[in-house]
């Protein structure tokens, strides 16, 4: 931040001192006698939500494959290499780079609704009732 030649208003009492927030002009106590600049904690706190913003929230993307912090021995493309996620410098650009094995997703099985699995044993149903049908006359002849 820069410098401003702003003065604040403060006094000391009972060895405590006492000076005026910078936003708001409310007073905060227990400020160092250094100080040139006080903020409270209302206006502290409204800046800091006010920079805050959720959806700005991104992770740096690596180009490592998921897990790779848990593997003996990885090296990645730049050459760094990492025993159980930790970087050793000492070893940087003397071994190949790991090679990565594409992991294949398993599909999920679809969960039957419930007029899927009454039509499933209604088939069923009909199926048994036939051939009991067929063996009766089978048997009669």
């Amino acid at each position: 931040m820069a410098k401003t030649n702003n003065k604040y208003i403060s006094f000391v009492e009972d060895g405590i001192k006492y000076m005026e927030c910078s936003a708001c002009g409310s007073f905060v106590d227990n400020v160092g006698f250094e100080a040139t600049a006080a903020m409270c904690y209302r206006c502290l706190t409204v800046r800091t939500i006010n920079l805050w913003n959720p959806n700005e929230i991104v992770k740096p993307k690596l180009n490592r494959p998921k897990g790779w912090h848990w593997m003996k021995e990885f090296v990645d493309k730049e050459g760094t290499v990492f025993h159980k996620g930790k970087e050793i410098s000492k070893l940087k650009g003397t071994l190949s780079p790991t090679k990565i094995k594409k992991t294949v997703k398993k599909k999920e099985k679809r969960k039957k609704s419930y007029e899927e699995k009454i039509n499933i044993l209604a088939k069923e149903y009909k199926e048994k009732q036939k051939l009991k049908k067929e063996h009766r006359h089978g048997i009669n002849k």
